[in-house]
Order: C-alpha cells, then sequence, then structure tokens
C-alpha cells in the first residue's frame, strides 16, 4: 500500500500500479502527475462518493478499483477513459448505474454487494465484456441487449430478485461460468439440501491450512471421529459468487463421488459465528492445479511457466473432472466454477474437485438444464485445452488428437451442438 506522503514527495514517478487507502473523500490531485505510466489505480477501502470530472486525464488507465466506498453509484467520468477495461465497485452502495458509465474497452464488470435494482441497456454496447460480477444486488431481470455481448464468459447473478432465467442468455456462444443461487428461482432448493448442522461444540478447530476469496480452511477435530478433517469458515455474508448458505447446500446436496471432497455437514450458527462446513482433510500430496485468472488473463487460469503434463496424467485428470461434473448434474447441480484452480492433484493424476461457492440448483431433465449442462461443457472444454496445451507433441498423438477432437466438440459457439457428460465421459473412457 502507497501513502499520500509518498505520492506527494513525487517518489512514486513512473509506477504503474497505486493502491491507496487513506480515508479519502476525493481523488489527489497529484495522482494526475502519474499519467504517463499509471495503468492500475486502486482506491479501495476509502471514503469516496464521487470521482474527478477530468479522470480521462489518466489516458493509460487500464484497471480501476473503486471498492468498500460509499458510492452511490458509478460516476459518469468513467465512459470517458480511453482505455479502462476493468472496473470494481464491490461492497460500496451502488444504486445506479449511467448509462455514460460504461468504458467502450469494458472488459471486466465488478458491482458484488450493492443496490442495483436496473442495468442499461447500453451495457450490450461493451462487446468486449467477458466477465460480468452482479451477486448480491436487487436486480429481478438482466438487459436484453446484454445478449449483445457474445463474447461474455463468466456471469455472476446469484443472491438477486430472479425469478427464471432469460431464455437468451443460455444460447451465449461463450458463457461458460454461470451463477444463480440465491435467487427465488431456485431458494426452495437449497433450504431443503440444508438439513440439520453439527454442533460447534464437537467441533474443535488448528491451524490454518489456507485460504480463499471466500473463507479459511483450519484443520479440525470431530468429537467421536478419528478421522482428520477440516472446517471451512466463511469471511463474510456474501462472496464473490454468492451467499454461504447457498454453497453449503449444493455441497450437501453433492453426496459422495471418489472425484469430490467428502463433506460431513454443515456446522451450527450461533449469533456472531460465521457460517462454516465440516469437510474431510485432504492429503498433502493433493496441490492445486493452477493459479486463479489475473488481471490480464481475465477468465483464464495462469499456470506455472514450466507446468507439463504427460498425457496419461491429463487424461486422468480429465476423467476425474468429467466423471465428479457428471455426478453433480445428475443431483440437480451446476458447479458454475470448472476451473483447474478449483482442483486438487495428487502426483498419479487423482482429481478432487472443490469449491463450490458458485453452485446452483437446476432440473437435470428440462429443457432449461439441458443448457445448463451444456453451458458447463464449454467450461470443461477450456481445462482440457488448457492440458492439452501443456503436453509434448510426441506424447501419444493419437490420444492427442481425440482429445482436441473432444474440446471442439464441448465448446463450439452453437450451445445446442455441444455435448452433455454422460457423453463427454463415454468420448474420455474410449480414448486410450
Amino acid at each position: 500500500m502507497h501513502t499520500l506522503d509518498q505520492l506527494r514527495r513525487g517518489d512514486l514517478a513512473g509506477i504503474t500500479r497505486l493502491d491507496l487507502s487513506a480515508n479519502l473523500t476525493e481523488l489527489p490531485e497529484e495522482v494526475f502527475a502519474l499519467a504517463d505510466s499509471l495503468e492500475v489505480l486502486n482506491l479501495s477501502g476509502n471514503q469516496l462518493t464521487r470521482l474527478p470530472a477530468d479522470l480521462s486525464r489518466l489516458h493509460k488507465l487500464r484497471i480501476l478499483f473503486c471498492s468498500n466506498n460509499p458510492f452511490t453509484e458509478v460516476p459518469d467520468v468513467l465512459g470517458d477513459c480511453p482505455q479502462l477495461e476493468m472496473v470494481g465497485f464491490k461492497s460500496c452502495r451502488i444504486e445506479q448505474v449511467p448509462a455514460a458509465s460504461l468504458p467502450q474497452r469494458l472488459r471486466w464488470l465488478i458491482l458484488t454487494d450493492n443496490r442495483v435494482q436496473h442495468l442499461p441497456d447500453e451495457l450490450g454496447n461493451c462487446s468486449r465484456l467477458q466477465k460480468l460480477m452482479l451477486a448480491g444486488n436487487q436486480l429481478t431481470a438482466l438487459p436484453h441487449r446484454l445478449a449483445d455481448c457474445q463474447n461474455l464468459e463468466l456471469l455472476r447473478m446469484a443472491a438477486n430478485r430472479f425469478e427464471a432465467l432469460p431464455e437468451w442468455l443460455l444460447e451465449l456462444p461463450r458463457l461458460s461460468w454461470l451463477a444463480f443461487a440465491g435467487n427465488p428461482c431456485v431458494d426452495s432448493r437449497e433450504t431443503a439440501a440444508l438439513g440439520t448442522a453439527i454442533a460447534r461444540a464437537e467441533i474443535t478447530l488448528g491451524e490454518v491450512l489456507g485460504q480463499g476469496a471466500s473463507g479459511i480452511i483450519h484443520a479440525a477435530g470431530w468429537r467421536g471421529s478419528d478421522q482428520p478433517m477440516a472446517a471451512k469458515l466463511f469471511k463474510g455474508q456474501m462472496t464473490s459468487d454468492g451467499l454461504p448458505h447457498s454453497e453449503m447446500a449444493a455441497c450437501l446436496q453433492a453426496g459422495e463421488h471418489g472425484n469430490l471432497i467428502r463433506v460431513a455437514g454443515s456446522l451450527e450458527t450461533q449469533p456472531g459465528d460465521p457460517p462454516g462446513l465440516l469437510l474431510e482433510r485432504i492429503d498433502a500430496s493433493y496441490q492445486t492445479l493452477a493459479g486463479p485468472p489475473s488481471l490480464s488473463s481475465c477468465t483464464r487460469d495462469c499456470y506455472a511457466e514450466d507446468q507439463r503434463f504427460t498425457v496419461a496424467n491429463a487424461l486422468r485428470i480429465a476423467h476425474g473432472a468429467a466423471a465428479a461434473i457428471g455426478h453433480l448434474h445428475g443431483r440437480g447441480i451446476l458447479h458454475g466454477d470448472i476451473y483447474a484452480h478449483n482442483l486438487l492433484v495428487d502426483p498419479h493424476g487423482h482429481c478432487l474437485l472443490g469449491d463450490f461457492g458458485a453452485a446452483s440448483f437446476f432440473d437435470p431433465h428440462s429443457q432449461l438444464g439441458q443448457r445448463l449442462q451444456r453451458i458447463e461443457a464449454r467450461a470443461f472444454g477450456n481445462l482440457l485445452e488448457e492440458l492439452l496445451q501443456r503436453c509434448a507433441p510426441d506424447d501419444r498423438p493419437q490420444a492427442q488428437g481425440m482429445l482436441r477432437q473432444l474440446q471442439a466438440q464441448c465448446t463450439g459457439d452453437v450451445v445446442a451442438q455441444r455435448l452433455v457428460f454422460s457423453e463427454i465421459n463415454d468420448a474420455l473412457a474410449a480414448i486410450r
């Protein structure tokens, strides 16, 4: 984090990223001295309600974070910024999103945890839009012209007021990751899945094993059980993907499968307690397959530069992931976040699919359900592509050819022509 003193002394000349949290009520004029270099401006955690009308003087600005500020509307001035492509206003007090506030080059818009009731039709003009984060608002509909955003790949619309999903949404050619839990259209199924919680008195928490955007994982003991356990304690009442109780309901509904982390149950919640889940503890030999998307990669995971797979391992990872997804679909759960960074893999290629934060309930036998499964097929196809990119060309070329053909069948632009997971699993089983 940078300081106002550094900025005013000129110590930050030439920097490309500025992180400034100093209880600001207005943007310091000295920021404009960085106009010829500044690309990322993080103003999260201040007291801002407006931005200067001449913000476009920051002519290289690509990314703007203004989360945790008391803005009530997205500032119009953003629409004048020529290079701005990522905008974040998470956990503000946003009620209005003026059409003029939408930058022409917008790729990634974050409005999570606000009070938005309506989005402008002009959002459909943002042809480069790939990622749209809307969880935790008061929306009852999406602008129909969002159908023009043919590059949209990830949409979070959980914890709003949707009575149904718009049909046109499920025809978007690149949509791969969708979350819609915590809406009236699925609330009753979530409530039924939660069941009886485990008393906190039966659980002892140990060291922190890790953490993600939504929660912290602790080692845990469970009275009467010798099995090592882990407890996930959620950080707040709203995540980037949706509500903790929606995630817990999906985890419990998922049941048991060899490629899923076993869930013992949700934890009883007392006043002041964070929501939590009790899970089996995973052996330390399992490691996350990749890192999450970066600011530049937007929707695609980040792998270690030297990361490589044998075709045998890639095939086993793909088998495991597809088997888990097919199992979930059979139980009426759309995972919503099929990514390498949500796969834990051991040295032999056995994988476990985790993180149900974006999971949503659906009817797998309905026409709508069939289309939702084919949207998830595209996410799997993207994963398959990433695995194949990291295999040596001379390693089982025939098998790689069959995997590439399968990948193409999962990612075609016409949603109805993609495979469902029973077909994907049959195709994987046929590859030798």
